[in-house]
Order: C-alpha cells, then sequence, then structure tokens
C-alpha cells in the first residue's frame, strides 16, 4: 500500500514538504495580492489544489519581478518549476523551504542568474533555468491504463463524481470522461485531488 499520502501537510497553502518527493513543474492561473505583511502573494496553479496556492517568499517575488515584470495579471499561463531547498532559513535556523529552478517567459529566454539579498550583509546567487514557454504534449492515455487509473480511484475511495471534477479542474472544464485527457493530466487529477473531504483513504 502507499503511504506517500498519509504524510502530506494539511494547510492552506504549498508547503516545502510537498516537494519532499522532487521538484515539479506547474502553470500560473492567478496571482493574488492581499494586505497580509508576511505573505501578501498568493500564486494559484493548475496542478495543485486551488485552495493551496503557493505563497512565494521575498526572494522569490525579487524573482519573479526580474523574470516577469512587476504586472502579476500577465503571469497567467506562465511556467515554473518549484523545489525543496533545504538550506532556506527561517529565525536563524534551517527549515527547508520553496524555491524556484526553471521558469518560461525568461528574458530572451536565456538562463537567468542574479544575486540577492537573502540576510542582512548577505547577498546569495540565485540561478533561474530556462523552460519552454509552450508546455511539452503528451500522448493520450492508452485503453489499459485507462482500467488501471480508474481501479486506482476506485481502491482510494474516489468516487466518480469526484474524479470527474478532478479531470476537469486540470484540464480547465474541457475533460468529461478520462478518455479526453492525457497521461499526464490523469496523474495530476490524482493530486488535485489529495486532501479532498469527500476521498476517503482506504482501510
Amino acid at each position: 500500500m502507499d503511504i506517500g499520502d498519509t504524510v502530506a501537510p494539511r494547510s492552506d497553502q504549498m508547503n516545502a514538504e510537498d516537494m519532499l518527493t522532487g521538484e515539479r513543474t506547474f502553470t500560473v492561473t492567478e496571482v493574488r495580492v492581499t494586505d497580509s505583511p508576511e505573505q501578501p502573494v498568493s500564486v494559484y496553479l493548475a496542478e495543485f489544489p486551488d485552495n493551496r496556492p503557493w505563497k512565494p517568499s521575498k526572494t522569490d517575488r525579487r524573482v519573479l519581478i526580474m523574470a516577469w515584470g512587476n504586472e502579476s495579471k500577465k503571469y497567467a499561463g506562465h511556467r515554473l518549476t518549484l523545489y525543496r531547498n533545504p538550506d532556506v532559513k527561517w529565525a536563524g535556523e534551517k527549515v527547508g523551504g520553496i524555491r524556484i529552478r526553471a521558469m518560461s517567459h525568461l528574458p530572451g529566454g536565456k538562463r537567468m542568474a542574479v544575486a540577492l539579498t537573502e540576510t542582512r550583509g548577505k547577498r546569495t546567487p540565485y540561478v533561474v533555468e530556462p523552460l519552454p514557454d509552450d508546455a511539452p504534449t503528451s500522448p493520450a492515455v492508452s485503453i489499459d491504463l485507462l482500467a488501471d487509473l480508474v481501479d486506482t480511484f476506485k481502491r482510494k475511495g474516489i468516487p466518480e463524481d469526484a474524479w470527474r471534477s478532478g479531470a476537469n479542474q486540470v484540464t480547465g472544464g474541457s475533460a468529461t470522461d478520462l478518455e479526453t485527457i492525457t497521461e499526464a493530466e490523469a496523474l495530476q487529477v490524482l493530486d488535485a485531488l489529495k486532501g479532498r473531504a469527500d476521498v476517503e483513504e482506504p482501510s
């Protein structure tokens, strides 16, 4: 039995623990700005539950501005790869945090290297690799894989209306059944359904 889901953090935002299995690439759907002094920016990602936005640190907000500009409304459709950096500190202690590995729509489409101030008097090099501006396409899901995927949904106690809803969330409302989504999107559906109240974990 896969116990990976049992350690998923319960929170109102993406956490560094979400990247423990490795870096992941996401597509920005929306950016919201609030009056929160600590975390004023919430970035919503197509491949992640929409009730858990990524709230970038000040360092990462500087990177976003340098790469994509000040106007956050233009970020929708842009892509970025996030990873867990274990060296990120909080209150002087290494606690780990989310950092940007790569981004689409970089100036000139080239690698970006900057020195940013992370602590008083200390500047740290920050390198961002280029991502293609358009997401790579993947082949349609095979019939055998569809059967395996449905079995996975059933084994995890995910009702049909829930995975259909998840499929529509991932594909922007265009998926009415599994035959309309790609293999990569199908796997994203599983991620999108994690933590939903109507999804029961198997006993």
